[in-house]
């Protein structure tokens, strides 16, 4: 079973630099948006991560230190070793693209399209691209720091659901 840090070198020999770091016990590591697919695929084939634990996004717009507009947040298990890696990408408007993990995980298909469709980041591959929380007709993504806090006004656009008698 190889430490985490064994695992970084790993990493490090196929795809370059990476930048790291280590909190109580969980590894972090960020990659180019470049090199994310060959990255998560090297986690689950070599190193056995065979879990995609969630998927998820941060809007940094209003960050002062930050550099890109989306960072995405991959935290992987593997259920042999009950090790986590935490892998982190960026990507930026006005096309914010990264590479679909479903024919990694496929879970996945649902994560990607959660943040499709709260964040508007599209996911290059993924085989059923299409909102899973909102209808359709829904045109922003409303977890964007840009969104206003109380809408736009899209709520008259959708007919209002109301329980059944029973």
């Amino acid at each position: 079973m190889p430490t985490s840090s064994e695992i970084i070198e790993s990493l490090k020999s196929r795809v370059g630099e990476l930048e790291t770091s280590e909190f109580r016990g969980q590894t972090r590591v960020v990659v180019s948006i470049d090199a994310l697919g060959e990255v998560l695929a090297l986690l689950k084939e070599e190193h056995g991560f065979d879990l995609l634990v969630d998927l998820t996004c941060v809007d940094y717009l209003n960050y002062r230190d930050a550099k890109d507009r989306f960072g995405l947040v991959y935290l992987l298990a593997s259920t042999a070793t009950n090790e986590r890696i935490t892998v982190r990408t960026f990507v930026n408007e006005p096309d914010p693209v990264a590479p679909s993990s479903v024919s990694l995980w496929p879970g996945a298909n649902w994560m990607e399209r959660e943040v499709w469709d709260m964040f508007g980041i599209v996911f290059d591959g993924h085989p059923d691209h299409r909102r899973i929380l909102l209808p359709e007709e829904f045109t922003a993504h409303p977890l964007r720091k840009d969104y206003p806090l109380q809408g736009r006004g899209e709520r008259h656009n959708f007919q209002a659901l109301t329980r059944g008698e029973g």
